[in-house]
């Protein structure tokens, strides 16, 4: 018998960015999804996790002690995968062209006669000045120099002050750097700027002088990576800047949910730059009798119900979930007719291949459901009951108007919401001093259980509500409601911030005062007492 021979694929090397997972490229992507190990940076762990195919190994490129690993260490990894015949991908963070270690480990690879492949990126040199609002060629510049500051620098083939000046690697070293130009004959007065976590929700810039950049930076208290750019491009984030003044820039907004809709929030909160910290208050269970529910998907298939109402993700997920487990997918709602509240609960039927026939067309609740909920024809409507697939703590609204119609519902508990752990105690802590700059509330229970595990946030956050019953269980327990969304929709209820903070910030502006996100207000309020 002959031994298969192993087909050795290049190491593919794919830049992860500038630190947006987003500013990945879609052939980085394609290659992440295609490979079998992925060893990948600190940084680029989410963009590898989001996007690795679920069979892949994803393995961080540092030692037992989260020491980075050496490149030639890294490389010998990948050899010896791709030896074994596996498809490989090295994600480095940053834009690794610009770096030692890339040229390290192709010469690892080349001497074990391992071919390999490079995936560009956006490059930091140009993603982050952008970010920061700072056109490199404003004022018609023709030139850039781009510089390692970890490296020894010739400074005098950099004194023009046409010439804006990038510097990578230095970021910490700003005002030394400064003082070296400054004795060499460069103004002053020549700003600078040092912008660290670019194009993150985490970004941030602060600007000076050379002279003046020693006082800011240690006033700033900032360290770690970052861009320097040295000129008077500097000046042009007034009228460049765009990142940092979206509505929500930089603001912690806590997500008390599911950890599976805390997902969606994210995405949605980070459009306006903001970050959402997930704490879940709410842990979703199987039914303690399963039976039941296992009667009830037998009846939808074999013709019992002629309705479907599903009114939250979950109900969708507990159905589906036994769809599968029965070997059934969409194919067996043909012939019944589905109803849904809320667009959540639509885009999770759609995904899973069923298209709603009735919803709400105003409010999207119970009552919203029952205003445009048939009655029971006995000559139309060849059956007469509904399956109601719904959590242990439901109302009975919906119930009762739907059997006021003329129908026979069979409410089964299809799951249940039990109160999560509390959460670590730096969150609570977080939680109680004004940590957080917003809170979104989506139902009364997590209003409820959020108090319940962790206490109640401080009067600086923002309290943001979904509906009237949200408000109502937020003011019950003392606190100040200061956005509801107009109507009960997770994405409504984002803008609705967003708009709110936008207020809060160009009320500050006017006010001359730049500190207008609730965390950093009351910490500033502390410091003046």
């Amino acid at each position: 018998m002959t031994k298969k021979k192993i087909v050795i694929l290049p190491v593919i090397y794919v830049a992860g960015g500038p630190g947006d997972p987003q500013l990945i490229t879609l052939r980085g992507i394609n290659a992440i999804k295609q490979a079998e190990l992925i060893i990948a940076d600190v940084a680029t762990m989410e963009i590898a996790n989001e996007h690795a195919n679920p069979n892949a190994d994803v393995v961080a490129a540092v030692d037992e002690d989260g020491v980075p690993l050496a490149p030639a260490v890294r490389a010998r990894i990948a050899i010896d995968a791709a030896k074994e015949g596996a498809a490989v991908v090295r994600l480095c963070a940053g834009d690794p062209v610009i770096e030692d270690g890339l040229a390290v480990e192709a010469s690892t690879l080349a001497k074990s006669k391992i071919e390999f492949e490079y995936v560009p990126g956006v490059s930091p040199i140009t993603a982050v000045p952008t970010h920061a609002g700072m056109s490199l060629f404003a004022n018609k510049g023709k030139e850039v120099h781009v510089l390692n500051g970890s490296e020894p620098i010739d400074w005098s083939l950099h004194l023009d002050p046409t010439i804006p000046l990038v510097i990578f690697n230095a970021a910490d070293k700003a005002p030394a750097l400064a003082s070296a130009l400054i004795a060499r004959g460069r103004e002053v007065s020549t700003p600078i700027a040092v912008t660290r976590d670019g194009s993150t929700t985490d970004q941030r810039t602060i600007v000076s002088t050379l002279e003046n950049i020693g006082v800011v930076a240690k006033a700033a208290r900032q360290y770690g990576p970052g861009i320097i750019v040295i000129g008077e491009q500097v000046l042009n984030r007034d009228k460049y800047q765009w990142f940092e003044n979206k509505s929500l820039f930089g603001w912690k907004v806590l997500v008390p949910r599911t950890k599976e809709d805390a997902e969606d929030f994210k995405k949605l909160l980070s459009v306006y730059g903001a970050v959402a910290v997930e704490v879940p208050t709410i842990s979703v269970e199987p039914p303690r009798t399963p039976q039941q529910m296992e009667r009830a998907v037998h009846g939808l298939v074999s013709g019992r119900f002629q309705w479907v109402v599903f009114t939250s993700t979950n109900a969708v997920r507990a159905v589906r979930d036994k769809f599968i487990d029965y070997g059934l997918d969409a194919r067996a709602f043909a012939g019944l007719k589905v109803a849904a509240i809320g667009q959540p609960v639509i885009d999770a039927l759609v995904e899973f291949g069923v298209k709603p026939d009735l919803m709400p067309t105003k409010e999207h609740n119970s009552e919203g459901l029952l205003e445009v909920w048939p009655k029971f024809d006995q000559v139309l409507d060849p059956i007469n009951r509904v399956f109601l697939p719904r959590a242990d703590i439901a109302t009975e609204t919906l119930v009762e108007g739907m059997q006021a119609k003329g129908w026979e519902v069979e409410d089964i508990v299809a799951f249940r919401t039990v109160r999560a752990a509390p959460p670590p105690a730096h969150t609570r802590e977080l939680i109680k001093t004004g940590g957080f700059d917003a809170v979104l509330f989506t139902s009364a229970t997590t209003v409820r259980n959020l108090v319940g595990i962790a206490g109640k946030p401080h009067a600086t956050t923002i309290v943001a509500c979904i509906g009237p019953q949200t408000v109502q269980a937020a003011q019950e327990h003392g606190l100040r409601v200061d956005v509801q969304a107009e109507t009960p929709n997770v994405e409504i209820l984002i803008d609705a911030l967003a708009a709110h903070g936008e207020k809060l910030r160009q009320t500050s502006i006017e006010n001359g005062d730049n500190v207008w996100r609730p965390s950093k207000r009351r910490s500033s309020m502390r410091r003046k007492h």
